[in-house]
């Protein structure tokens, strides 16, 4: 029976049975005996190179990172650089707008003379999706049901029931007037768009139809979270 250099008892003479140190005066490499020409090893055991962080390891468990030798070694997750992505998403919100209701009276709009700016109208938010969004007024009758439905409550009686579109533009939206009655227009402009031409939209562009509604464009995402 051989002792290794921990004081284990082993029924080898080259290696310890137990823990895998050279045995002294053994037949291993790392003894000093027949075949051996390596030097004496501390006791504890084995001393070589973990595998997981290349720390000197002394026995089967690293001490630095408990890698046991015997195991094999798990490559850790690398770590996401900024953080994912946040997908980009579209989306308009609607309103009644009384800055543009009092341009609409000042130059003798639609029915300017009948019309009431409303009282109450919530605001109301729609996503865009696909590559052409419609907006105008539903009619059943005429088999017209526009995306962006403004019927109210309240309603604009200047918006025509099939009115303008939105149509997917180079990454971003543009308008179309599609030859409403009454006209469309962008921001602080007075004339009307030319109709069926795009007219390119930035976010936070507002378009204008009717008598007193704003359609606000919007982005989401597109930055690191």
């Amino acid at each position: 029976m051989a002792t290794c250099p921990a004081g284990h008892d082993s029924a080898t003479d080259d290696y310890c049975d137990v823990c895998g140190a050279p045995v002294p005066g053994g037949s291993g490499p790392g003894g000093s005996g027949p075949g051996g020409s390596g030097p004496v090893v501390p006791a504890g055991g084995v001393e070589e190179t973990c595998a997981a962080c290349g720390a000197v390891r002394v026995g089967r468990f690293c001490e630095e990172c408990g890698q046991d030798s015997l195991s094999p070694v798990v490559a850790p997750k690398r770590p996401v650089v900024g953080g994912p992505v946040v997908p980009v998403s579209w989306y308009v919100t609607v309103e009644a707008d009384r800055t543009y209701f009092e341009r609409v009276v000042a130059v003798g709009g639609p029915d300017a003379g009948a019309m009431a700016f409303p009282r109450f109208c919530p605001p109301r938010r729609f996503a865009l999706s696909g590559r052409q969004v419609s907006i105008g007024r539903r009619s059943r009758s005429r088999g017209i049901f526009p995306e962006i439905d403004l019927v109210g409550p309240p309603e604009d009686p200047g918006v025509s029931h099939h009115h303008a579109v939105l149509v997917a533009s180079g990454g971003g939206w543009a308008v179309v007037d599609v030859g409403s009655t009454n006209g469309t227009t962008v921001n602080e402009g007075d004339t009307p768009l030319p109709p069926d031409r795009p007219h390119p939209l930035e976010p936070g562009d507002r378009v204008h139809v009717g008598a007193w509604t704003t359609i606000t464009l919007h982005r989401s995402g597109g930055e690191q979270a």
